[in-house]
C-alpha cells in the first residue's frame, strides 16, 4: 500500500537531460522513472462532503485505504471473533481461579496441630 501511496502523487516533471518518448510520463517512484499510465489523479477532482480539501495526496491516501480494505473483505469479521475469543479465554480463566480457590481453600488454610503422645510411665 505504501507503494501506491507513493506512486499515485509521484508525477513530476522530468529532470533536466531525461527525454521521454510520446504517451510516457515521470514518476520518481516508478522504476526507471518513465511510466505509460498518466497522472490520474488532479488537484480538486471531487469535493468532500465535510469539507476536506481535495488534493491529491488526500485523494491518494483515500484510494489506498479503499485497495486495503477491499483486499482483505473478512478483517472485521476476524477482529470481532478474535475480540470475542480473547474474552472469552478472560472470563473462563476467570471463572476457573474462583472455582479452584473455592475447591482447594480448605485444603491450602487447615490448620494440622499435632499434640504430644501420652507418655507411659515406665
Amino acid at each position: 500500500c505504501d507503494y501506491f501511496f507513493s506512486l499515485l502523487p509521484g508525477y513530476r516533471a522530468p529532470p533536466v537531460g531525461v527525454e521521454l518518448r510520446a504517451g510516457l510520463y515521470y514518476n520518481t517512484y516508478y522504476t526507471g522513472g518513465a511510466i505509460a499510465m498518466p497522472p490520474p489523479l488532479s488537484d480538486n477532482q471531487i469535493e468532500y462532503e465535510d469539507g476536506t480539501p481535495a488534493t491529491v495526496s488526500q485523494m491518494a491516501k483515500d484510494v489506498v485505504q479503499f485497495m486495503a480494505w477491499a483486499a482483505e473483505p473478512g478483517h472485521d469479521e476476524r477482529k470481532l471473533m478474535g475480540l470475542k475469543l480473547v474474552s472469552g479465554s478472560f472470563v473462563g480463566a476467570m471463572t476457573m481461579g474462583v472455582w479452584y480457590r473455592s475447591i482447594n481453600i480448605a485444603k491450602k488454610t487447615r490448620r494440622i496441630d499435632f499434640t504430644n503422645p501420652m507418655v507411659r510411665p515406665q
